[in-house]
């Protein structure tokens, strides 16, 4: 076909689509379902990895950006097909495939494409690493651009509240791990909590975790009295050790910035409490060398480490990956960071 780019899939043994989660709603004396997660899986011809891989997308996306890039370039999604893995790509509920209704899930938001731009293309960002973006693959400034069109027309709404899509996911990623058995989990952005809270709950299932800028600072505080809004890795509880009922029980303290490409912030005061459910699982956090992460994905680190969780934390600059932004997995080298996200799984997850 004219002007479309069609990828070579000559590793795919089959592919398939189902919904997990889900619940029936009574809305004027007639009932709806709502809050099931569509999912599709792909399986390759020769499986390398026992666990499957599943795929957690951020907010205003949906797993086109696992697909393909909007350029039209293979996506991480085949890739990591193409290396031996079976890939599950789960689209949150209330979005795209996973039904949203408005009655029962309330008002959506969305990405302005002024916001795009600043965010996830061009190197004019509010942060000092803005400037070192060089890998986006298109225009960042004309909105006519096609690999532009195609990105801002990926973009879908979305729900405003980041513990409402956490306890929507927490229920049918459940199910969907129940499906699938043990599972390494790549989460990016809004989805990193859904990675902590899936293996909070169930450790047993969850192999490894990748987490690709997940979303930060830890933290977040009430500007009149300071107290904790969450509890550092997601908005919902965790099994802490000590246990915590409410956000405010955490301790914390002020963490002064180590430089000015760095942001201040707050992590647990000492003697942290400890995350058991998370301990012994291999984790990676990655971070973009120009993205607005830069500056305060560190603080999620220390919370990490600090609860007891052993992890590796990457800013890709540091292993010669140079020139990134928040959307990684779409940009003009995708492949090499996913090629280095799979070696680091081939060589830590057993």
């Amino acid at each position: 076909m004219e002007n479309v780019h069609i990828v070579d899939q000559s590793f795919l043994a089959g592919k398939g689509l189902f919904y997990v989660g889900g619940e029936y709603v009574e809305k004027d004396g007639k009932h709806i379902r709502c809050h099931q997660m569509f999912v599709e899986v792909y399986e390759p011809k020769e499986i390398r990895c026992p666990y499957p891989v599943i795929f957690l997308h951020g907010a205003g996306q949906t797993n086109v950006c696992w697909l393909m890039t909007p350029d039209g370039r293979m996506g991480w999604c085949d890739y990591f097909l193409k290396n031996g893995f079976v890939v599950c790509l789960a689209e949150q509920p209330a979005r795209a495939r996973s039904a949203y209704h408005p009655s029962v899930d309330g008002p959506s938001i969305y990405h302005p494409v002024e916001g795009l731009q600043e965010h996830f293309m061009d190197q004019n960002g509010f942060w000092p690493q803005t400037k070192l973006h060089t890998q986006w693959p298109g225009s960042a400034e004309d909105w006519e651009d096609e690999t532009f069109r195609q990105f801002a027309d990926s973009q879908v709404e979305y729900l405003p509240s980041n513990t409402d899509s956490q306890r929507l996911v927490l229920e049918a990623g459940g199910e969907l791990l129940q499906k699938t058995g043990p599972a390494i989990l790549l989460t990016h952005s809004q989805a990193g909590p859904f990675g902590w809270l899936l293996a909070d709950r169930y450790p047993e299932l969850v192999r490894g975790i990748a987490a690709v800028e997940p979303s930060g600072p830890p933290f977040t505080r009430d500007l009149k009295d300071g107290t904790a809004h969450d509890y550092g890795l997601a908005g919902l509880p965790l099994h802490f050790e000590p246990p915590v009922d409410q956000p405010e029980e955490i301790e914390t303290t002020f963490c002064k910035a180590p430089d000015a490409l760095h942001n201040d912030g707050w992590i647990m005061k000492e003697p942290a409490r400890q995350l058991p459910n998370l301990k012994g699982i291999p984790i990676v956090m990655l971070t973009g060398e120009a993205s607005y992460h830069a500056g305060y994905d560190y603080l999620l680190s220390t919370v990490l480490s600090q609860a007891g969780v052993e992890h590796d934390y990457v800013n890709l600059g540091d292993v010669g990956i140079h020139g990134n932004g928040h959307m990684m997995m779409l940009e003009k080298n995708n492949l090499e960071i996913a090629d280095w996200i799979i070696r680091w799984l081939n060589s830590h997850v057993k």
